[in-house]
């Protein structure tokens, strides 16, 4: 009597990858996993993937501002938080300074990133100190008139 063992996830989306399928969202759906699964089983397996997401590890170069950032970021407690806040705001700052508006933007989407994810496991007060930073970085550059608008209800999406 044989028995046949059903191939795990992993299984399945790599030869899903084998037979040629390279959308993550595709593998996703038929394997019946997460977008973030399927993208770290991929390249844990060496195959080359562009997806990125909350869930993907920033070690993994997004674009050319990823570096500055890869293994640098941590929310385990408040004192690392602080750290990392400390790094990309130096980071947005010299961006800023250099007229870099693309650096600066992969800032805000590390601070963001690094909000969600202590959010999402429970940390609040790590996810506070992102949140802090962030907040203080959308009201920079905005008019008083705009704040009373916000406030009304009424600020113009597009100027």
């Amino acid at each position: 009597m044989s028995s046949s063992k059903q191939p795990t996830k992993k299984e399945q989306i790599l030869a899903l990858a084998d037979a040629g399928l390279g959308d993550v969202g595709d593998i996703a759906m038929i394997a019946g996993a997460r977008p973030s699964y399927v993208a770290s089983v991929l390249h844990a397996a060496g195959r080359d993937q562009s997806y990125f997401d909350l869930y993907t590890s920033t070690g993994k170069a997004m674009n050319v501002y990823s570096k500055f950032f890869a293994g640098q970021l941590g929310f385990k407690d408040p004192e690392v938080a602080r750290q990392s806040v400390a790094l990309i705001d130096r980071l947005h700052h010299q961006f800023e300074i250099a007229g870099d508006r693309a650096g600066q933007h992969h800032a805000l989407v590390m601070a963001l990133t690094m909000f969600d994810r202590a959010r999402w496991t429970d940390k609040r007060a790590e996810a506070e100190i992102f949140r802090d930073w962030l907040q203080e970085r959308l009201r920079e550059g905005v008019s008083e008139a705009d704040r009373a608008d916000e406030a009304a209800g009424t600020m113009a999406v597009s100027r």
